[in-house]
């Protein structure tokens, strides 16, 4: 069973402003390096499940959520603390990077 949530314009407001902690991952089908961050971030998702709610939105299909929130390069991957962004990562990053980044805003 996946533990990635996937985020639309439907779903993206309510994950990231829920209580705790949640890692949403920005990404595009024809973006190379957000398709080596996948199976990374995937492994982040499973190895911190009970630590925070993950999930991963296409702005190709949502770009509204991208301009809302001002991506502008990708793979870009935000930790949201009780509905506020606390840090990001921009391009790609190892799995002890993305563990490190969640660790320090639990």
């Amino acid at each position: 069973m996946s533990t990635l949530l996937e985020l639309t314009e439907e779903n993206f407001d309510s994950v990231v402003s829920a209580k705790g902690v949640s890692v949403v991952r920005f990404w595009a089908p024809w973006c190379e390096p957000c398709r080596m961050v996948a199976p990374t971030f995937k492994q982040l998702s499973i190895d911190m499940k009970d630590k925070a709610t993950f999930g991963e939105i296409d702005i190709e299909r949502f770009n509204t959520i991208a301009m809302k929130y001002g991506i502008r390069g990708i793979p870009t991957t935000y930790i949201y603390k009780d509905g506020k962004p606390v840090d990001s990562i921009v391009g790609v990053a190892s799995l002890s990077q993305f563990k490190n980044m969640v660790t320090r805003n639990l």
